[in-house]
This record gives C-alpha cells, sequence and structure tokens, in this order.
C-alpha cells in the first residue's frame, strides 16, 4: 500500500502481526479515487481479546472488498493461508496474487511459484512486483482500475487515510520499539500519542508530541527505558526523524513508560487504544 500510494501509510518490519489495524490508503486522481485497505494477518489460535479484534479487522475485508490482492514473497512461510482460502471461497469478488520482491529470486523458481499457488486457488490474475523498487506497481494500479466498480467519491479529494495524524505517529513509535527490541516486549507495547500541539517556532512549522508507551510488567517498563535512560533516548531519536518526515515539520518528541498489566484483555483499554468499538 506504501507503494501504491507513495506514502508511508503502514509500518514495516520483519516481525509477524506489525499491523495490528485495519488502514484505509486513498489513492485520489481527477478521475478515480481507489481506497485501498491494509489489515492484520490472520491469527489461527488468539490468545487474546487483542489479538481476536485483530482477527476481525482482518476478516472484515470480506465484507466490503470489491477486489482483493493477495500477496506473497518467495521464500516465505504461508502455513495459515487455509484460513484465508476458506473465507477467500464464500467471497465473491476477485482475487489477485501477487508475488511481491522479485528482485530476490530468479526467473525459473519465480515460474514454479506461481504454477504451485494456482494450484492453491483459481486467481483472477497473478502479477509479479517489486514494492520497494517499484517494479509492477504502475501495472498493477491499471490491472486494479479494470476491476473495480465505478461510483461516487466516498472520501475528500486530498485526503490520504481515515486515520489520524496522532495514529501515524503512534504507529511510527511502535515500529521503531518492533525494530529496537527483542522477544516479547513489542508485542506487550501500545503507543498513545497524549498530545500533539503543532506551532510556528523560529518562523517555521514545529510540532510538540507527548506520547505514552504502555507495558504489561514493571520489567519491561525497564527495558524499555534502559541503563540510565539509553533506550527510550535512542528509540526517541529515531522515532523523531521518521515523524518529521511524515508531517513535514520539525518535532520536540517526549516518551514517557507506563505499566498497565493485561492491557491486552482488557475491554476498556482495548476500546481506547481503538481495537473494540
Amino acid at each position: 500500500m506504501n507503494a501504491l500510494l507513495g506514502e508511508k501509510m503502514a509500518i514495516i518490519t520483519p516481525k509477524a502481526q506489525t499491523t495490528r489495524h485495519r488502514i484505509l490508503g486513498i489513492l485520489n486522481s481527477e478521475t478515480h479515487q481507489i481506497i485501498f485497505s491494509d489489515t492484520p494477518g490472520m491469527i489461527r489460535d488468539p490468545k487474546y481479546k487483542m489479538q481476536a479484534a485483530m482477527n476481525s479487522a482482518a476478516y472484515s475485508i470480506f465484507d466490503d472488498a470489491d477486489l482483493i490482492l493477495f500477496m506473497i514473497e518467495p521464500q516465505s512461510d504461508h502455513e495459515d493461508d487455509d484460513l484465508v482460502f476458506q473465507k477467500l471461497s464464500t467471497h465473491r469478488s476477485p482475487v489477485i496474487l501477487l508475488i511481491n520482491k522479485v528482485d530476490t529470486s530468479d526467473n525459473n523458481a519465480l515460474t514454479a511459484l506461481a504454477e504451485e499457488w494456482k494450484k492453491k486457488y483459481g486467481f483472477d490474475e497473478i502479477i509479479m512486483i517489486s514494492a520497494t523498487e517499484k517494479f509492477g506497481i504502475d501495472y498493477l494500479l491499471e490491472r486494479v482500475m479494470t476491476y473495480i466498480p465505478e461510483g461516487p467519491a466516498y472520501f475528500p479529494k486530498d485526503q490520504i487515510s481515515d486515520r489520524s495524524e496522532r495514529f501515524f505517529v503512534s504507529e511510527i513509535i511502535r515500529e521503531k520499539i518492533l525494530l529496537y527490541y527483542k522477544q516479547e516486549i513489542p508485542y506487550s507495547v501500545e503507543v498513545v500519542v497524549e498530545d500533539y500541539k503543532e506551532s510556528i517556532k523560529k518562523e517555521k512549522p514545529f510540532a510538540h508530541i507527548n506520547a505514552t508507551i504502555y507495558v504489561m510488567r514493571q520489567s519491561q517498563k525497564g527495558i524499555i527505558l534502559g541503563h540510565q535512560g539509553k533506550s527510550i533516548k535512542k528509540l526517541g531519536i529515531e522515532a523523531r526523524k521518521d515523524i518529521e518526515k511524515f508531517i513535514s515539520r520539525h518535532v520536540h518528541l517526549e516518551l514517557y513508560v507506563k505499566v498497565k498489566e493485561k492491557w491486552r484483555d482488557d475491554d476498556r483499554m482495548l476500546k481506547s487504544f481503538g481495537y473494540l468499538h
């Protein structure tokens, strides 16, 4: 979706369950508006209410999608994809198989991979892409345009998502936690932007942002902070760089850490974090 929209709408890490919410990315031109929906992956056996909510977000696309883009990568594990195929079997919209990261594999292997997946499901089309190299993205957009029906614009033409800047700021911070911390820490963390104030400082746009990192145990708070606060300082520096790119202004970022035990099973907390409605 980031490649299709030319904006970093969804955070990216090698870790499972990086995406937790359904995010709409809106592509506008003079002649069309295409709404892309990026969802969490499907979890076979949800262990927490948070994971159950993530599954609900993933399943929701089968209620309203006019076209489904099913994306795989060479050398990736797809053992849980039978959950997706079960849903696809009852869904009537077209399905395109996207084979991403084609720059990391040779043509013979890619051809064999496409043939293997043809046997798994009757895809309407198979398209090879490389999102990072922008290979095949323009062609993919052309094909998407041929499948989706005409209709009215659902959002203002200057809107690029259904999510607020606060949401994307919190996601950028969480992305850095996923990248820089190990073991259970990233999966026990939620980030909330508590204060977001824009102003002009030295005749330039400026934003003062306060964000809270919620963890489940006191020991996790210590890991996030690090010795003499070094870890959270590094986290703040790296997050601030990406936030400044995203909102196009200088940023002063303050990070705090709070302990909320069992928040992944707490309905009130999950509602405040946007998992339940």
